[in-house]
Parts: structure tokens; sequence; C-alpha cells
């Protein structure tokens, strides 16, 4: 197995970080202060091709695989966590779009979202139903074949009011996920409204509220692919999201490795840096062999998904529990060889622990991922 990457992902790299570094690291803590969305900020990295990453190219798109994504997505995170997650959310319903859309569809909507004139949110999550997805209540009632009327509402938004398109999963059938439909609702439409923003712990640059559904009125066409496949096309895209907030938690982990390298080397204590205790040179090597781990399992993870393989569903689970839990811990130890300077929010180290922490719950909280390997493993008994 080949681990060098190829010559065009090297540069994906590159530019990708030097944008981080110029146009996200500089104001991610007022960002997170202000509580301010960078549209702006982002659409710039839209113009770069970062915003319809695994889109066709025929609609706008730079038609990359996930291991590419991996790479942009962890770049991105290295200057601001929080945007970078907000890009995979948009991304993940561009994918789908041109993943299970008809032509139509693709040609009404990829083009404006891969420029990010059109921003996108995915809706799943309801008050009612977190790790039990299929258990969603959300409706969907047609309305003779040209339209759908949509009731309910959804929690723990990302992007909501201020996104202009919003994949929903909503029941148009029976019980259970062979009776739930994706329906793309857009901004403006009557009936639909969003909650207040809520106060967060992290993810502070992008807003997170409450969206309802009430006599909500869709064009029949907004339905994306049969009726009955939504929760079939959620899960394929949350494999995707798996490996992408995986990929995120890895640039806010190489982040904070970075930072506690340069603080171990400066901070003079009993008469010599850091860096020349033997116990701080221990915990700079379990820093840095389990970023290494989770990278090297974000990106088996993403090949495998790229490969089509029947794995792949197990390792991007795999990939998501550990990579989020280890790289929490990488930050959680960079802020503690700072001593107080880590705690105080100058420094950076708590608003990256804070941004990582919700990594562990969000695409899926990190025991359902266990459920999911543990689920695979005992099928193939």
């Amino acid at each position: 197995m080949d681990f060098g990457l190829t010559g065009e992902q090297t540069q994906i790299r590159e530019m990708v970080d030097a944008f981080a570094a110029e146009k996200l690291a500089p104001h991610t803590a007022a960002w997170d202060r202000d509580a301010h969305f960078p549209l702006d900020v982002m659409r710039e990295a839209a113009g770069l091709g970062l915003a319809g990453v695994f889109v066709d190219p025929e609609y706008g798109g730079s038609g990359l695989g996930r291991l590419d994504g991996a790479l942009i997505f962890e770049g991105l995170a290295k200057g601001c966590v929080s945007t970078s997650a907000f890009m995979t959310i948009h991304n993940m319903v561009a994918w789908m779009i041109d993943r299970f859309g008809d032509a139509e569809q693709k040609a009404r909507f990829l083009p404006s979202l891969c420029a990010m004139e059109t921003v996108a949110s995915y809706c799943l999550t309801e008050p009612g139903s977190g790790s039990d997805a299929a258990a969603l209540r959300t409706t969907a009632r047609a309305d003779g074949n040209s339209h759908y009327v949509l009731n309910g509402s959804k929690a723990f938004i990302s992007g909501a009011g201020s996104s202009d398109l919003y994949a929903v999963m909503c029941r148009t059938g029976e019980a259970g996920p062979a009776g739930i439909s994706c329906i793309l609702v857009e901004k403006g439409t009557p009936g639909l409204s969003f909650g207040k923003l809520e106060a967060k712990m992290g993810w502070n640059s992008q807003p997170t509220a409450v969206v309802t559904f009430e006599d909500c009125r869709v064009p029949a066409e907004n339905r994306l692919g049969p009726e009955g496949d939504g929760f079939r096309y959620a899960m394929k895209g949350l494999d995707g999201g798996r490996i992408n907030i995986a990929a995120c938690s890895l640039g806010g982990a190489a982040w904070a490795l970075d930072t506690a390298l340069a603080h171990v080397r400066e901070r003079i204590a009993f008469g010599k840096p850091l860096a020349a205790l033997q116990a701080v040179q221990f915990k700079l090597a379990d820093m840095a062999t389990k970023l290494e781990a989770s990278r090297l399992m974000t990106w088996r993870a993403a090949a495998a998904l790229d490969a089509g393989a029947p794995d792949a569903t197990m390792r991007s689970a795999m990939a998501k529990q550990f990579v989020t839990d280890a790289c929490f811990e990488v930050v959680d130890e960079a802020l503690q060889l700072h001593g107080g300077y880590g705690y105080i929010k100058d420094y950076g180290l708590e608003q990256r622990l804070r941004d990582l922490r919700v990594h562990r719950i969000l695409e899926g909280a990190n025991e359902i991922m266990r459920v999911i390997v543990s689920r695979k493993l005992l099928d193939a008994v």
C-alpha cells in the first residue's frame, strides 16, 4: 500500500494550508467570540473549488475523491475548526444532489452550491430522534402529484436561518427507514421558519437552530430520488460526513500539537525549557502517535469509500469514533502543557477544545459508531 500523496494531492494540501493560514486563522477567535458566520470567506474558499469538492466538474464541482476531501478539511480546520466543519456539511448536501439527483435537479442546484451562492444545510436530527434517526416524525404529505406539505421540526441544524437550501429527511410512508424520503426545501418557502439561535459550547462561527415546517408546501420536483430512499441517502451521506468530521478533528489537533511544540521549546521552568523534561517529551510522543494513527485511519476509511469497498461504512464509523476521541485528547494534552496559559482565550487552545468536543456527538454519537462496528463484526460471524 502506498502511503504517499500524489503531486496533485500535495498541491491541494499546500493550497488549502495557505488559505487557512491567511483567511481563517487570523479571524477564528473573533468569529468564535462574536458568533460570526463568515460566508464571505467561505465563498472565497468556494472560488478555489472547496464548496463542491465531490461534485462533477460538469456542474462546477472539483470532482475529487474522499481522500482529497480529508486533506482539504484537515487543512481548513487548522485555521478554523468550526468553519471547516460547516464546509463539510455544505459539501455533503451538494454530494447528495450530485449522486442521487436527476439531471434537472443537478443543473438547477449544483452550480450555485459549488459557488456557494446557495448555502446548504442537512436536516436529519429531530427534538425526539437523535441517535434513533429512523424514528423521525417530520411528515411530508403528498398534495396531488405536484406538491408535498411538510409538518414537523428538525433540531441542532447548522446554518439554520442563514442557509438557502435544506435537505430534509421526512416521512412520506410507513414507520421505519423505508418510509423516509429526502425533500429539498428552499428558504423563503411559506411555512418554513427557524427557532432562536442556540448558545453553544463551541462551533460558534456557524449558527445552529431548530428548523420548523408548518404546512410547508414544496414542489414534488424537489424530492431527491424515489419515495422511501431518503434514509439510505442520509446514511450514505453520513459515511462521507464521518470521514470529513474526523478530518476536521485532525486539523484542530495538528494545530494544537504544533502550538504545544513551540511553547515547550520557549517556556523555561526550573532553569531549562519544558522540552528538556522527559515527562514532557513522552507526552509529546504520545500526542504525535495518536495524531498519526488518527490520520492513517481517516485516510484508510476514505480510500475504502472511494473504492466502494463493502466495509466502507464500518471503516468510516471506526475512523469517526477513534479519531474524534483521540484528537480531543491531543488538544486537551496541549492545553495541559500550557498550564494556566492554555485556559486563557488568547492562546486559542480552549477554543479548539470546545470546537472538537461536539465531533464526538454529531454525525452519529461515538457510542453509535461502536454499534455500527459491532454489528458489522457480528454479521460476519
